[in-house]
């Protein structure tokens, strides 16, 4: 490995591990340690819609896992009183997950930590030094999205 792979490789391994870190104390800080990543990336997801709420499906499709997946962890954070289920109006057979008050609250500590971190990563940046690290990002994020898609096919 050349030295720019190599510290390339030692960055984004850092900055990986760093942000689990830190999304980890700031999800033991606001739900007083009752919450994993999961669970806080499950907030997240049900916030998407925070009129009507969200269905198990369309969180199962936003978060990549399986439907049974998300009901378990729907029941758990219904349990922890973060989220609710509704059923809905006119067909009872449909049923919207969707934010408490005290998950609302802890959804937006999450958003907080995202916000705060965007901006201090690009705080003094120029235009242009935005553009090459969204497009840095953007090949990451191919590149990710290609191995989980090689995993799913074998």
């Amino acid at each position: 490995m050349d030295a720019f792979s190599k510290e390339l490789n030692d960055l984004l391994t850092d900055a990986f591990w760093s942000v689990l870190k830190i999304e980890e104390r700031a999800a033991n800080t606001v739900a007083n340690g009752d919450l994993s990543i999961s669970e806080m990336h499950m907030l997240e997801a049900v916030s998407k819609d925070e009129e009507y709420g969200r269905t198990i499906s369309e969180l199962a499709a936003d978060q990549q896992i399986t439907l049974s997946s998300v009901t378990i962890a729907v029941n758990k954070l219904v349990k922890k009183g973060y989220v609710e289920k509704v059923r809905h109006e006119q067909d009872g057979r449909q049923v919207f997950v969707k934010l408490t008050k005290m998950g609302r609250k802890v959804n937006a500590g999450h958003l907080y930590f995202h916000e705060n971190m965007v901006r201090n990563v690009s705080e003094g940046m120029t235009e242009e030094e935005k553009e090459v690290l969204v497009k840095a990002m953007k090949n990451l994020n191919r590149f990710f999205k290609r191995k989980l898609e090689q995993r799913e096919e074998a």
